[in-house]
């Protein structure tokens, strides 16, 4: 408010306007007070509201000579006269003088508002923004800040995508012969020094997109699958089991542990189950931009990062125990969707689950059932496969991981080199070494840089295979998962031994007929009795697809 510091200015009353009426008594004419303006006493008013009367004044008695003019008859300089006594000046001087300042302030915004909406662009519309928030590699998980932002339709960005041609190869028109050694010599990577007296063999290829999930389809799975040991047979029970899938999925885009199939887990996990479902369809080659199962993939994952926090979290309706398992198995679904397309709307979610899972680390080095507390074997080894398919699609996953990692594996390992009891690992610190966790600990330390010849692979792996073959009379498909990945990278003749049983004892033994066609009964396995009838028969998927679903870590001509 401004206050001028002038003496008080008087505005003038103007003459009486004369009509042909001046012999009619007029009634006595109130006259109003002068405006008095920076007179102390009165009313205060803004610095202009002055100067808008006096310009109201001044045009108003420069408008009303113009009208007069064009008035030649006498009815119509009546008209004159009651327009003029009803909109003079002193009437508007009133009005203005006894209006609220707030009511003016609100008029010239109402007239403001007024312009402003018959302004528009020239397309129409605002063009859409959408922002990618890439969390830092070394933020905590209390660091982050929520964030609301409209969500993006991703049935949009599908279409917009979709202009994108792709070259698909027929692997049915090209014979390719593909010679494994050159892989490694064409992929980059950082060779790390090694003693000079042990003569190893080249550390695992790799993660790269292309080293690590390039064989899944083209004319490289055809000859993936002919060098590895696969038959028509293991491929005709991967298209049977993934319709079996395909049956079972959800009207939401879900999966579930417990139905609507026979022989369900115990308790629900649908997290779970959709991420091993997925997981099934993307090891034979499909994702939600292409492939056989391309719609069934599009709902799957449209779904799973619905249930996602903004710490990366998806598996908080779970069962305790089981929160850390379908939490990992969801995180290896996004990275390796992420790896295979490059959709850049699902590199977020991929992300932020890398990030859940660094900060969730253990101080043992390992995971267990609640973030940060405990680990084990089990747990450990399918964090250790989600966070290397983040780094194979080029996720950021810090190095300060891999150290922690190895200093629990060190841990559970009995550490001897000649006698299977003695290279075993054990599911957590001083228990006894089992099986399936000796096959998932070396897995993890093929993955994590161990050379072919160390020792306790070596050792390792030759008493899985001559000491624990695949045996139906004690079916256990969780031991049978990881030792099939393990011997497959590691190759040679215990490989041979192995596959020689897979390739023919799995596929018998899947349903053939019936509204469970396509899947492996659960009753007596080791753990399907709790976990159902969708846990063995993705896992049984995962072994049958092991020919092409990772590229070998290590060259199996090498002899040395």
């Amino acid at each position: 408010m401004h206050t001028s510091s002038h003496s008080a200015i008087v505005l003038p009353t103007p003459p009486p306007i004369a009509d042909s009426m001046s012999h009619v008594a007029a009634p006595p004419r109130v006259v109003a007070p002068p405006l008095v303006i920076g007179s102390q006493g009165t009313r205060q008013r803004w610095k202009s509201e002055g100067t808008r009367i006096e310009r109201a004044e001044n045009r108003l008695q420069a408008g009303f000579p113009l009208v007069q003019k064009t008035l030649n008859d006498k009815r119509s300089q009546n008209a004159l006269v009651n327009l003029a006594g009803r909109f003079n000046y002193k009437t508007i001087k009133q009005k203005v003088e006894d209006a609220p300042s707030w009511l003016v302030s609100v008029i010239a915004h109402l007239l403001l508002l007024l312009i402003l909406a018959l302004i528009s662009t020239s397309s129409g519309r605002i063009g859409r923004i959408v922002l990618t928030l890439d969390p830092s590699a070394d933020q905590s998980m209390t660091e982050l800040v929520e964030i609301s932002i409209d969500p993006i339709e991703l049935d949009d960005v599908l279409r917009e995508e979709d202009a994108e041609s792709k070259l698909e190869i027929d692997p049915l028109e090209f014979e390719v012969k593909v010679q494994l050694a050159s892989l490694a010599a064409k992929s980059e990577s950082v060779e790390v020094p090694v003693p000079t007296e042990i003569k190893l063999l080249p550390k695992p290829l790799p993660s790269t997109p292309k080293s690590m999930f390039g064989g899944r389809t083209g004319a490289l799975k055809q000859e993936l699958l002919k060098q590895s040991g696969g038959t028509q047979a293991t491929e005709d029970a991967v298209a049977m089991g993934l319709e079996w899938l395909k049956r079972q999925q959800l009207g939401d885009g879900s999966w579930s542990l417990c139905g609507p199939y026979d022989d369900g887990a115990r308790s629900e996990n649908k997290v779970g189950a959709t991420a091993m479902a997925m997981l099934a369809f993307m090891g034979a080659g499909s994702t939600h931009r292409g492939g056989e199962y391309q719609k069934e993939l599009w709902r799957a994952v449209k779904w799973l990062v619905d249930q996602q926090d903004r710490k990366g979290f998806m598996a908080g309706q779970a069962a305790e125990h089981e929160k850390m398992y379908a939490q990992a198995q969801a995180m290896i679904a996004l990275c390796e969707l992420y790896a295979m397309t490059g959709d850049s709307w699902i590199r977020p979610y991929a992300q932020r689950s890398c990030d859940f899972a660094a900060a969730a680390q253990a101080p043992q080095g390992g995971w267990r059932y609640q973030p940060r507390f405990d680990s084990d074997t089990s747990v450990t080894g399918w964090f250790v496969m989600g966070l290397k398919s983040g780094e194979a699609a080029g996720l950021e996953v810090s190095e300060y991981i891999w150290p922690k990692v190895e200093k629990y594996l060190d841990s559970v390992s009995a550490g001897g080199k000649h006698e299977y009891h003695k290279v075993g690992y054990s599911y957590m610190v001083g228990d006894a070494p089992s099986p399936s966790m000796t096959a998932e600990g070396l897995l993890c330390r093929q993955y994590m840089g161990w050379h072919r010849n160390e020792p306790g692979m070596v050792n390792g792996l030759g008493a899985l295979a001559q000491n624990h073959p695949i045996d139906f009379r004690e079916p256990d498909v969780y031991y049978w998962y990881y030792a099939t990945q393990a011997l497959h990278h590691f190759g040679g003749p215990v490989w041979t031994q192995w596959n020689d049983k897979l390739k023919v004892e799995l596929p018998a033994q899947q349903v053939i007929r019936g509204r469970e066609r396509g899947s492996w009964a659960p009753m007596n396995d080791a753990w399907g009795r709790h976990a159902g009838r969708l846990y063995t028969t993705c896992l049984s998927l995962y072994c049958l697809e092991v020919y092409y679903r990772h590229m070998p870590l290590y060259d199996p001509d090498d002899k040395q």
